[in-house]
């Protein structure tokens, strides 16, 4: 059965979210341009399509036979045939190519898989993807309090999909031989080169032929497609049928008796497999440290092929983790300090290993196997490595470390191949706590002698947060001379003897009774500290550059004041390559002082959470660094509740007053119907004005297809219920400015018609209405300018920093406000017009313009209620300060001035246009008026 493949026919798609509005103003153009795209684009894919032959590349490795008859269903499992992250080497046709575009790993998952009329044989589909080096996505972070303990995320480069190149392939694998065959194309710009993937994959394996070794050729190299790499050759590790074999002979030999008396301090997991998968990978990065034999004796454990290399910290990454408690684990050797938080698969310092946990020792044995690689395949041998982990059942201060465990080897000192013992601790507080781990307070009485005088600071009274509650965890912006931008959190390990829990933050009511009933104020706490910054930055001249540091703190919160001190410690590294050697707590800083003042739960305004980390080192002391200043605008859950609830009374009061406009327009378009000679004098600048306002937001709507609008999704996990009641404002907005649009077709159609003097009368009305409140609207806009200039030179750097959360208003921003403030007084221009006509014509119905001016002046009303019920705000969505002026002295000035000008159009409407001014005023603009009309008399 001879294949001939060609560019696959579906287009490989990425997820996207629509936001409603923006489709249903966009779907007739986006139905046209989608509809052109596909056409050309499948007329062009026809044209270059070049059929490939499998034969002519793949028969002398694995042939063709056909298919079984149907009914043949697919195997569909992902996992009947795949490589995880598998390493891979190259050729690079150009030797200046950019590190950023060269390989790093490659995945490979089989989506279906048919039966064929040979046994053992297996039609294949997958899809392969290579991913390159620095592929990160960007991220962002909510303003509330943190909802799991994780690292902080750091901005990164922005990453998108041509940083992964994909491959549709089809061919067919022989279960026996263990050989595959596939030939294909990429998706999009790769459509035009064709690969041919060759792999040998056993149906099964033991840890000596676990490895895959194949390599990826590129028929056709293009560089203007992205893939211009001639070969690939592929390492990766098989994960079909495998059977432990070592680990079993090692355990009935008791090859890991030298740790038992370590079973009493570790704790045991209830369930294994998973679990104890979990566990481990939670831990991150490992940090070996080398024992005092090693000072005699030979400790390269990683053996020959990768020169003196000596790594520093270790990560485990998980081949597959079995219920009955068997594991298989990649054991990545780097030396990236704890800026990295995964290392790469890269053979030569990387161990194959297998093991099983023990539940009665509470720890996980090992056998670990030496990977050796050259360009042609990787193969594994000397497995003379053992290795044991536990999981500590008691935390202290300069002990946090959720996996520890030793490497060593299993040959005597004597034997050829020996090496020293390496122990190694993870050094994270990752999310992940197994049931029964306690804590000891080792350094509290030192901690309440150095915060003595600390404590005797009173906060400003009232209520603090609870130690057990959710508000002590927090999001910061941490600052010094050296370094500005550094931002992380903070959440309490331990609050006493209990362990804080997660589910008080998913929820579930923490046991806030338990402090009652123990009657303390003052308690025992244990914190972590992270800290990261998007480029690298010294602590101190004698500290090396770091992205990312974490303090380790215990101390006392006082429930009573809401201050909180602690001790911390933090690992340093002083020199260039850290091997630490013998005891660990040599590589740690413990003189550090944090201090935090959590401000009022109660308060009326929502003060930060501020605080400082301080070295109590002397100046001359080379570990000494300079004070950083913390500075916290997390929100209370109690804020977040009510701010929550503000929204959606906000929502509800948007949706109102958007219906309350066009019924007031509504009555409006009545009212010129039933008196249609009253149309001329409706001030033309007015309606232009009203128009203008709703027409403006609807064009600018294109600024969602640009512009993420996360501002508002921070709150939510699903922004569906906002995004239906955006659709019915812009609908309502819509209907508004239609209204609006008719009642100035009509207005200007009446003055169009009318063929007597007064034509030009009220036209030159109007022009005399523009000459004099354009300037004045120029003029409005040149203030606003100036008071934005004069606002930017004087902020302040903790404010600069928009991923904490602070946005200054651009000038745009403040543009936009300035043109609500017009509309706000968007009666100016008709009682200016009434003014210099003269008219006593009822031209506006009562329910139009003091039932309009009630919706322009109704957010106003709420800006003062919302002020002085709770001053904390992170997003505004009625009363929105970016659309106008908002504040206690605008909202009186702005309300006064509103109510106002609905009188003088009541007083211009009853008693005619100029009853505002003095009567010798009205009898000049009488004579100005005859004098006018003589001549044509």
């Amino acid at each position: 059965m001879e294949i001939l493949y060609s560019p696959p026919p579906e287009i490989h798609v990425t997820t996207v979210k629509f936001h409603s509005p923006i489709l249903l103003e966009w779907i007739p153009r986006f139905t046209a341009l989608s509809f052109t795209a596909i056409l050309l684009f499948s007329l062009t894919s026809a044209a270059a399509a070049v059929e490939i032959s499998y034969s002519a590349h793949c028969n002398d490795f694995v042939r063709d036979p056909p298919l079984l008859p149907n009914p043949n269903p697919p195997i569909t499992s992902p996992r009947f045939l795949s490589l995880r992250r598998a390493h891979v080497d190259y050729s690079v046709n150009d030797g200046n190519k950019d590190v950023s575009s060269i390989p790093r790993s490659l995945s490979f998952f089989s989506q279906k898989a048919f039966k064929t009329q040979k046994d053992a044989v297996f039609k294949i589909e997958a899809i392969l993807s290579i991913n390159r080096v620095g592929y990160f996505r960007n991220s962002t972070r909510r303003g509330l309090r943190l909802v799991h303990f994780r690292p902080p995320r750091i901005p990164m480069t922005s990453g998108d999909l041509r940083n992964s190149l994909s491959f549709s392939l089809g061919g067919f694998w022989d279960s026996v031989s263990g050989k595959l065959c596939m030939i294909g194309t990429g998706f999009g710009k790769l459509s035009s080169n064709h690969v041919v993937l060759k792999l040998d994959y056993l149906n099964s394996s033991s840890i000596f032929s676990s490895l895959v070794n194949g390599t990826l050729e590129s028929l056709d190299v293009n560089s203007g497609s992205g893939f211009d790499l001639k070969s690939v050759s592929i390492l990766g590790v098989n994960l079909r049928n495998y059977r432990y074999e070592l680990i079993d002979k090692e355990s009935e030999i008791n090859g890991f008796s030298l740790l038992d008396d370590m079973a009493n301090v570790s704790l045991g997991v209830e369930y294994s497999g998973e679990r104890v998968c979990r566990y481990i990978i939670s831990a991150g990065i490992a940090e070996l440290e080398y024992q005092n034999d090693c000072n005699s004796v030979n400790c390269n454990f990683l053996g020959r092929g990768n020169g003196n290399f000596t790594p520093s910290v270790m990560n485990f990454n998980k081949i597959e983790c079995l219920e009955d408690g068997r594991v298989r684990f990649l054991l990545a050797f780097g030396d990236f300090g704890r800026n990295g938080y995964q290392l790469n698969f890269e053979p030569n310092v990387t161990l194959v290993s297998e093991g099983r946990w023990d539940g009665k020792k509470r720890r996980l044995n090992m056998v670990a196997c030496r990977i050796f690689s050259d360009w042609d395949e990787g193969f594994v041998g000397e497995c003379l490595i053992r290795l044991s982990l536990r999981f500590p059942s008691t935390w202290t201060l300069r002990n946090r470390s959720s996996v520890v465990g030793e490497l060593w080897s299993s040959r005597s000192v004597n034997e050829a191949g020996y090496f020293g013992r390496v122990a190694f601790s993870s050094t994270k507080n990752k999310n992940i706590r197994a049931a029964g781990l306690g804590y000891e307070y080792l350094e509290i009485e030192n901690t309440k002698r150095s915060c003595a005088n600390k404590t005797m600071q009173k906060g400003e009274g009232g209520k603090y947060p609870n130690a057990l509650s959710s508000d002590m965890r927090f999001d910061m912006l941490v600052t010094n001379k050296k370094a500005t931008d550094l931002w992380g959190y903070s959440s309490p390990l331990f609050v006493d003897s209990r362990l804080y829990q997660l589910s008080t933050i998913f929820g579930e009511e923490a046991d806030f009774s338990w402090q009652e009933k123990q009657n303390l104020s003052v308690i025992n706490v244990s914190y972590v500290l992270s800290l990261a910054s998007s480029h690298d930055f010294k602590l101190s001249s004698e500290h090396m550059q770091i992205k990312s540091f974490e303090i380790s703190a215990e101390g006392t919160y006082d429930s009573e004041r809401g201050h909180l001190c602690m001790t911390g410690c933090m690992y340093v590294d002083v020199t260039p390559k850290k091997i630490r050697w013998g005891n660990s707590s040599s590589s740690m800083d413990c003189e550090i002082l944090v201090d935090i003042q959590y401000p009022p739960v109660n308060a009326r305004n929502v003060n930060p959470v501020k605080g400082t980390i301080e070295s109590t080192r002397d100046k001359s002391d080379s570990l000494y660094f300079e004070s950083f200043e913390i500075l916290s605008r997390s929100i209370y859950s109690g804020q977040a509740k009510e701010s929550i609830w503000r929204m959606d009374l906000e929502i509800t009061m948007v949706l109102i007053s958007s219906t309350l406009s066009c019924i007031f327009l509504g009555l409006q378009l009545l009212h010129v119907k039933r008196h249609a000679d009253v149309l001329p004098s409706i001030s033309v600048i007015m309606l232009i004005v009203l128009t203008l306002g709703h027409l403006i937001p609807l064009l600018l709507n294109f600024e969602a297809l640009f512009i993420s609008r996360n501002t508002v999704n921070f709150y939510f996990d699903s922004d569906g219920w906002l995004e239906v009641n955006e659709v019915l404002v812009r609908i309502i907005t819509m209907v508004a400015f239609l209204l609006e649009f008719r009642l100035l077709q009509l207005a200007w159609s009446a003055r169009s018609s009318d063929d007597g003097s007064q034509k030009n009368n009220l036209w030159a009305c109007d022009k005399k209405v523009l000459y004099l409140s354009l300037p004045m609207y120029i003029g409005g806009g040149l203030i606003a300018w100036f008071v934005h200039l004069s606002r930017k030179s004087y902020r302040s750097p903790l404010l600069r920093n928009r991923r904490f959360g602070y946005k200054q208003q651009s000038f745009w921003g403040d543009l936009k406000s300035y043109a609500g403030l017009i509309l706000d007084g968007f009666l100016v221009p008709q009682i200016l017009f009434n003014l210099f006509f003269g008219s006593k014509d009822k031209a506006l119905a009562p329910p139009f313009y003091v039932g309009t001016t009630f919706v322009r002046l109704l957010p106003h009303a709420y800006d003062l209620y919302r002020s002085r019920s709770s001053s904390w705000s992170f997003n505004y969505i009625y009363a929105d300060p970016k659309l106008d002026y908002y504040s206690t002295t605008w909202d009186v000035i702005i309300s006064v001035g509103g109510v106002i000008f609905v009188v003088l159009i009541y007083l211009q409407q009853r008693y005619g246009g100029r009853c505002l001014l003095l009567k010798r005023f009205w009898q000049r603009f009488a004579y100005e008026k005859v004098s006018a009309a003589s001549p044509d008399e």
